[in-house]
């Protein structure tokens, strides 16, 4: 059993034939997906199954293709039916046939390829397996599940299938281990990492165990190149050991390598600055149906890079437990002698053991997947608890073992649903809303938070349902009202079981709200998981619930929505909005509002903010320059964000919004300075810097790749930084200042204002805030007038003076364009400077008149340095590239010959000296010009000559 891969919905996606040419709904895709849809038999009756299209009656091993292979142990039947208008055709069903194989005689059987039955060893190879009967009454995978009573609504209900059919997203997978480079330390750690690319924003969620709290998770390419680092933040964490992170805006070269399974990624940590565990990111066919998830670590501590993970799902209709099992290190690169080695695969509960199975594995194909069939009740619900653990263990002469705890999927993203009419069993237009949120926990518990808001009538009840099979049968797994107090149904469901918490997250379950007039439903919500989007007040706060009722005027819509809404310590609007119930001719144009009135219904006094950002039934973004009224309003509860469509362009969907902030003032931090998210750097360990391969060697010492420092050739202007074994040194730029008196302080590069006309700079920059009359520019967090015009800087690039940024007064935006550089007639324009911007013709070299007598052999040669030619006895500062001219340093020119030394700076024997910015030495107070002169020549070290 060395090549199974995880199945679904019976022991397999028991396929059927194509629906019927008038069913209403479309086809759901099977749980297990061949690379294109299989083409149906023009006017035969039969099933297609994986590709392939099969008769009645006919029975065969399924292909599930690289690199799972055939799984001989299951056998597949095309049995005949007739739907509903009498036509024939097939529906796909599928046994285990290895609880059927026969007992056999001796004791060392044998598995031939090919087979599922074990045989004795000379026993004939035609010994024939024990084949299925025709009919099963278990493993059923409908194709036609469209048994939902046709007097109900069915337009809300969208399978696990049609969430995967969205295109627009693709679910990756990768496991990381140590040991993946020979030169790189070894660790016991081990880390599962699920992705999902949406677009161009790469999302991840990272569980890891036996391991520290990252620094960072690093992408790279094959070979080896970082594309991209994520910080982790230490103060935000759903829980312990989780990483939530995005990668936003992927160019198409590494989208293109993400989709080629070429990227890699790394948790780096302090002690590993090279990544302590690294692994592929791969696609798998089992990610859209995980439900349930292990992370395994060696039981040996000893055995380093040792580990795996387990991804797990149910079937549909019968308990039967399907995984999948990915592992490294478990077998030998080395090892040519035993290619395969033998792996028993255990379930146990408090070190009992539940279930047992066994297969070979290679270094081709070390995954193992396998069913677990008819799990007891006592099973599922320990299983839901979190309390089953799961051991891998090899056999042989290199024996490991690794193990973990099965838990519910964990993800960063929000488990939601919003409640709308549209969606209700019977369809309501009252303008009513239901806002819900939960967790699901490792022990099985589901908390959860429903808002209702705008019914027509008292509720009545608060339901937790699957879909209804037959009419007046609602199948109501839990009922919250008890609960729900004002508005709010909030509590702990305890005895969830595995299959509730496998429809949980296959987005199968529902909300439901009735009330006195609507006992059926007033409004009604599919349970989904809304992905990560770095908006933390998803996981703090209740959203906003969105409702026709909070319109002014009412409206009553079938639709509703809720949305998160936060400020951020700059006081940039955070917001993400969701809303439900809207049909096809009502979703072309939606747009949502920010509005502050200072009561509801006062239009006259309103202040209203467009926010952009609605891509189908969700919108996201940022706003970084609210005024102060809308600020005001928000700290008093008087705001209110609001969603139109081309139907109700006054307003579909309406919530109030209150959010505590003093922000009135403009731009003022809500959070404290010293409250950093990022852990500041500590020195690393010189032994493992060598040992990185990105690391840098200058001026005698090893420096981290992404690392910052003064040189010490120039420790006060210059700043250097290390890029991947590549050391940049640039000259610090420093920005203009806009005062007349400017003080040369001896500790820095840049002058700095006097303290008397910073504090007039700094009042000045109040009164622009106290009056919103200025701009936040977050490149260097200061705050400018308006109509300032000036270089931004931009850490940690310093002064850009390729860019002239503008403040708006009137919008509070900061508006920066590109400098225009002027059109020049020369045909080697030159860059004066490295901080210069645009280039200049070069000036005309040095040509004095007398220079064609000096070439002559009987008078004095002139010298050229650089483009500039010098006379005899003439003297200058050399200027190199990019540092400017060098004041410590003076070259002359003896008889067509450049000679340059340093001056060395003389210890100062007095107690005070000062220092000019136009000399490089500081001399003493009283001494004087010709004594300084002598010392000088006393010192001056051999000159040096080119």
């Amino acid at each position: 059993m060395a090549a199974l891969t995880l199945l679904l919905a019976g022991l397999l996606p028991l396929a059927l034939c194509p629906a019927p040419a008038g069913a209403s709904r479309p086809k759901p895709l099977l749980p297990i997906q061949p690379e294109k849809d299989p083409l149906p038999s023009k006017g035969a009756a039969g099933c297609s199954f994986g590709g392939r299209f099969y008769a009645l009656e006919d029975t065969w091993h399924p292909d599930l293709g690289e690199p799972f292979g055939v799984m001989h142990c299951v056998v597949c039947y095309c049995e005949p039916q007739r739907n509903r208008r009498g036509k024939p055709t097939g529906k796909v069903s599928c046994k285990n046939i290895k609880h059927d194989c026969p007992s056999l005689p001796c004791s060392e059987s044998v598995l031939l390829p090919g087979h599922c039955c074990k045989t004795c060893p000379k026993a004939s190879p035609s010994v024939l397996e024990k084949r299925p009967e025709p009919i099963f009454d278990s493993f059923e995978y409908f194709q036609d599940k469209d048994d939902l009573h046709k007097s109900y609504n069915d337009r809300s209900y969208l399978s696990s299938e049609d969430l995967a059919r969205d295109e627009s997203r693709t679910d990756f997978v990768a496991l990381l281990t140590s040991g993946a480079e020979p030169w790189l330390p070894l660790s016991s750690a081990v880390a599962k990492a699920r992705f999902t690319l949406v677009r161009s924003y790469l999302l991840f969620s990272i569980n890891y165990e036996r391991l520290g709290r990252p620094s960072r998770v690093r992408f790279t390419d094959p070979d080896g190149n970082v594309l991209f680092e994520h910080p982790v933040q230490k103060s935000v964490s759903l829980q312990d050991g989780m990483i939530c992170g995005m990668w936003r805006n992927l160019h198409k070269p590494s989208i293109r390598l993400l989709k080629a399974e070429q990227l890699r990624i790394s948790l780096v940590t302090k002690s590993q600055p090279a990544g302590e565990v690294q692994g592929p990111i791969i696609k798998h066919r089992a990610l859209f149906a995980e439900t349930f998830s292990a992370i395994l670590t060696s039981m040996d501590p000893t055995h380093m890079g040792t580990g795996g993970i387990a991804m797990l799902t149910l079937s549909d209709t019968e308990n039967n437990l399907h995984f999948i099992l990915m592992a490294k290190g478990l077998l030998e690169p080395a090892d040519k002698e035993f290619p395969w080695v033998s792996l028993r695969v255990r379930i146990l509960h408090q070190n009992r053991v539940l279930r047992e199975v066994r297969a070979n594995i290679t270094m081709q194909d070390p995954d193992f997947a396998e069913v677990l069939s008819d799990l007891s009740s006592r099973e599922m619900l320990w299983l839901a608890q979190g309390q089953l653990k799961i051991t891998a263990e090899t056999e042989g002469r290199r024996r490991r073992q690794i193990a973990g705890y099965i838990t519910a999927r964990k993800s960063c993203d929000t488990i939601q649903s919003v409640l709308c009419g549209g969606d209700a069993l019977m369809p309501t237009k009252t303008g009513a809303v239901g806002s819900a949120k939960l967790a699901l926990h490792e022990n099985g518990t589901l908390e959860y938070q429903v808002q209702v808001a705008g019914t027509a009538s008292e509720v009545i009840s608060i339901t937790l349902e699957t879909k209804p099979r037959r009419k007046n049968k609602r199948n109501i797994l839990f009922d919250m009202t008890p609960s729900y107090r004002e508005g709010l149904a909030s509590g702990t469901w305890q005895h969830m079981s595995a299959r509730d918490t496998h429809m949980l997250l296959q987005s199968e379950l529902f909300l439901n709200v009735a009330t006195q007039d609507f006992e059926e439903g007033e409004v009604r919500g599919q349970i989904s998981s809304l992905l990560y989007s770095g908006l933390l007040a998803r996981y703090t706060e209740l959203p906003v619930p969105l409702a026709g009722q909070l319109v002014s005027p009412p409206v009553r819509t079938s639709s509703a929505g809720h949305a998160w809404v936060s400020l951020d310590e700059h006081c940039h609007l955070h917001y993400e909005i969701v809303v439900g119930g809207l049909g096809k001719s009502d979703d072309v144009a939606i747009s949502a509002r920010l509005h502050g009135v200072a009561e509801l219904g006062e239009r006259g006094q309103e202040n209203t903010r467009l926010l952009k950002g609605f891509y189908g039934t969700e919108a996201q973004g940022v706003v970084k320059d609210l005024d102060t009224e809308l600020l005001r309003h928000l700290a008093q509860g008087t705001a209110f964000l609001q969603v139109s469509t081309k139907v109700n362009p006054r307003g579909e969907m309406r919530g109030r919004v209150h959010i505590p902030n003093q922000c009135e003032l403009g731009g003022i931090r809500l959070a404290p300075e010293e409250d950093e998210l990022l852990e500041e750097p500590k020195p690393k360990d010189p032994e493992q810097l060598k040992k990185d391969p990105n690391s840098c060697f200058f001026e005698g010492q090893h420096r981290a790749h992404g690392s910052r420092w003064a040189p010490a050739y120039d420790r006060k202007c210059s700043l250097c930084s290390c890029q991947k074994r590549t050391v940049i040194c640039d000259p610090i730029l420093c920005q203009p200042l806009n005062c007349s008196q400017q003080v040369h302080l001896e500790d820095r590069c840049c002058p700095v204002c006097e303290e008397r006309k910073a504090g007039q700079e700094e009042l000045r920059a109040e009164k622009a805030r106290d009056s919103s009359e200025g701009c936040y520019f977050d490149g260097d967090k200061t705050w400018r007038g308006a109509g300032t015009r000036w270089h931004p800087v931009v850490p940690p690039f310093g002064l850009i003076k390729c860019a002239i940024c503008t403040c708006k007064g009137a919008t509070g935006e900061v508006h920066c364009e590109k400098v225009q550089c002027p059109r020049l007639t020369c045909s080697n324009p030159v860059r004066v400077s490295p901080s210069d911007c645009c280039k200049q013709c070069p000036a005309p070299e040095k040509s004095p008149p007398e220079l064609s007598d000096m070439m002559q052999a009987d008078g004095p040669r002139a010298c050229r340095f650089g483009r500039q030619w010098y006379m005899n006895n003439e003297s200058w500062h050399p200027t190199v590239p990019p540092f400017g001219e060098m004041k410590c340093i003076t070259c002359w020119c003896v008889s067509g010959e450049t000679h340059c030394r340093r001056q060395e700076c003389s210890p100062a024997s007095c107690s005070s000296h000062a220092k000019k910015e136009t000399r490089c030495c500081a001399r003493c107070r009283d001494v004087a010009p010709e004594e300084a002169q002598e010392r000088l020549r006393a010192d001056a070290p051999e000159a040096w000559s080119r």
